[in-house]
């Protein structure tokens, strides 16, 4: 299968302009122009209808029929309404409110690390921009989230969504969460209702508790996370997603740099039996074999769905499956080692078929990755935990 593309964006130098172009989940393209004297909008509705609006402010207007509607030098309201919408600027300072307050300490961090400095700055004004552009209203933020602003909508219909925003990095990492979005179709994933490249942000459909709140034993978790993994798989040669090769190579550079820019919190040998690992993955690699993998697989990311659970924040990559089963393998590293951390790799091979050497490599490379990144964001004690089960297995020599 091939990917159906993402939303194309562009952003205007200096701070006069923006342009963003945005997709909804049934093909429509909405694309907006923000500039010093107002925001223009120009809308595909489900009838065909284009609205546009000049030298003000317009929500993105609700038509059925066929007819082109321009309104000048005013204000509208948004989707579904017949005027008295919320001023912009209580839009604005009721957002830079929710945001200040709400925003998570590891986000912040995260956000910092990667130099997103600008983001953290215009967050406010993005949430509120996002609030306008798609007629919804932001609610709870997620208080969990690490990588994204991610709060409770609710949109025009009263259909109650979730907003998630991105932290820019480096590379594609929006632009590959829509593509595994898109081509899962809600299949073990969480349904996508609307994203826009330009603004890193996505609407999504409102799942139910993730399985870290379910208090269910440690091996049921490990069944639904397989299970829900194995639903995303699926051939994608055409979807221009990273390579599992292409990963492990990235994560080798990136754990070689890391432990030395955080003072070496781990033994140089965990770090280079984490680099060897990596390096046999990234031979082992196989165009032919690769699937789409979700990449991120954990309870955290897994919420409850009427049809089971769904899994949230796709990395996106085409490798072999077991890439998935190796990030199940850095996680409950405490209870990883209480035990002999093999038999992990063995039960979750057996449960899905899958080459338990491979699972066993790439837990040791997440494991050493991931306790890096914990620590270099100050989550504790997590990333000692982490740290000190890939210090042990190192040591263990199997």
């Amino acid at each position: 299968m091939g990917s159906t593309g993402g939303a194309d964006g562009t952003s205007g130098a200096g701070a006069a302009s923006k342009t963003s172009v945005t997709n909804t989940a049934d093909g429509a393209n909405t694309t907006s122009t923000t500039s010093a004297t107002g925001t223009t909008g120009a809308t595909n509705t489900a009838g065909g209808a284009n609205t546009t609006s000049i030298a003000g402010t317009t929500g993105a207007t609700n038509t059925t029929g066929g007819a082109n509607t321009t309104s000048a030098a005013g204000t509208t309201g948004g989707v579904g309404t017949t005027g008295g919408a919320e001023p912009v600027a209580d839009v604005v300072e009721r957002a830079l409110a929710t945001v200040d307050a709400a925003l998570p300490t590891t986000v912040r961090a995260k956000a910092e690390a990667a130099g997103a400095h600008d983001w953290l700055r215009r967050l406010p004004e993005l949430v509120a921009g996002i609030e306008e552009d798609w007629a919804v209203r932001v609610g709870r933020v997620y208080s969990d989230a690490t990588e994204a602003f991610v709060a409770d909508v609710t949109m025009a219909d009263g259909t109650p969504a979730v907003l998630k925003l991105i932290v820019p990095r480096p590379g594609n990492a929006t632009a590959n969460e829509i593509t595994v979005l898109r081509l899962a179709g809600g299949d073990g994933c969480a349904r996508l209702l609307r994203h826009d490249v330009a603004r890193d942000a996505l609407l999504l459909e409102k799942l139910g508790p993730s399985l870290s709140e379910l208090g269910l034993p440690i091996t049921r978790r490990h069944e639904i996370l397989c299970d829900v993994a194995s639903r995303v798989w699926r051939p994608a040669p055409d979807a221009g997603l990273p390579t599992g090769a292409a990963k492990g190579e990235w994560l080798a550079a990136f754990i070689t740099d890391l432990w030395e820019r955080l003072d070496r919190p781990c033994a140089e040998q965990t770090v280079a039996h984490a680099l060897s690992c990596a390096e046999r993955r990234v031979a082992a690699h196989d165009d032919e074999r690769a699937v789409l993998v979700h990449g991120d697989v954990h309870e955290w990311n897994t919420l409850r769905a009427a049809d089971g659970f769904r899994l949230v924040d796709p990395d996106g990559l085409l490798a072999e499956a077991e890439y998935d089963l190796g990030v199940i393998m850095r996680e409950d590293p405490v209870e990883l080692v209480a035990a002999d951390p093999r038999d992990r790799s063995r039960w979750l091979a057996a449960r899905t078929g899958l080459d338990e050497t491979a699972i066993w490599e790439w837990g040791v490379v997440e494991r050493v990755s991931t306790g890096l990144v914990l620590v270099q964001v100050g989550l504790q004690p997590l990333a000692a935990q982490m740290l000190a089960a890939a210090d042990t297995i190192t040591a263990m020599r199997i």
